[in-house]
């Protein structure tokens, strides 16, 4: 499925302000200000192509948890070749770049993200190679992986657990950002730490959520 860039990046322009994250106010996203707004515009403008729904017009808790660790401890990222999956509006990755990274690829199935993830980097003064593509069970040779906010489907869950797990018994740095999402596989990681993250009641029906960030153990 290819997507124009001139009407994907007027549609993401026109549905979103510039803002800052609450974990990371250094950085600046097209985000959306009414959940249901961008919901409702969404399906109703591209919704007949089969899009996902605009996943990519907030930063989630998650990935936010990701981004801010990796700027608090550059040393993870720096001078690495960084890949942010299911990257949504780029959080991590261009939490990523900031921090040091030699390069950083982003993936997404949906090409509106892939719009905003472009237009975030540019915002942010970083470049990321964002590819549309469903990376599961390749390698590029990343040196990291970040992987914020994907357990929150069972169909999923267990494909990309067992990808991200061959990619950590070769060698990568593998980290999840996870905000309590039912189908995380807790029992094969380890915590490393935790923000208390500010999220909108209408997507999360709360207003705090404790994101961790995760390892592979062993």
């Amino acid at each position: 499925m290819t997507i124009p860039t001139g009407p994907s990046d007027a549609f993401i322009s026109r549905h979103t302000r510039i803002a800052s994250a609450p974990l990371t106010p250094e950085l600046r996203f097209h985000l959306a200000d009414e959940t249901i707004e961008i919901w409702t515009r969404t399906e109703e403008a591209l919704g007949e192509i089969g899009l996902p729904p605009p996943f990519w017009a907030f930063a989630w808790a998650g990935g936010q948890a990701l981004a801010r660790h990796v700027m608090d401890n550059p040393d993870l990222v720096a001078g690495a070749h960084v890949l942010d999956f299911a990257c949504g509006c780029a959080v991590a990755g261009i939490g990523a770049a900031r921090a040091g990274a030699a390069r950083v690829d982003a993936s997404e199935i949906d090409p509106f993200a892939v719009a905003a993830a472009r237009l975030n980097a540019g915002l942010n003064g970083v470049t990321l190679d964002v590819q549309l593509a469903d990376v599961i069970g390749s390698d590029a040779g990343w040196d990291v992986v970040l992987a914020g906010d994907v357990f929150y489907e069972a169909p999923g869950a267990a494909r990309i657990a067992g990808w991200l797990a061959s990619l950590h018994a070769r060698g990568a740095v593998v980290l999840i950002g996870d905000p309590g999402r039912t189908f995380l596989p807790r029992a094969r990681l380890e915590a490393l730490a935790r923000y208390d993250t500010p999220v909108s009641r209408d997507l999360e029906d709360r207003e705090v959520r404790q994101a961790r960030v995760w390892r592979f153990a062993g």
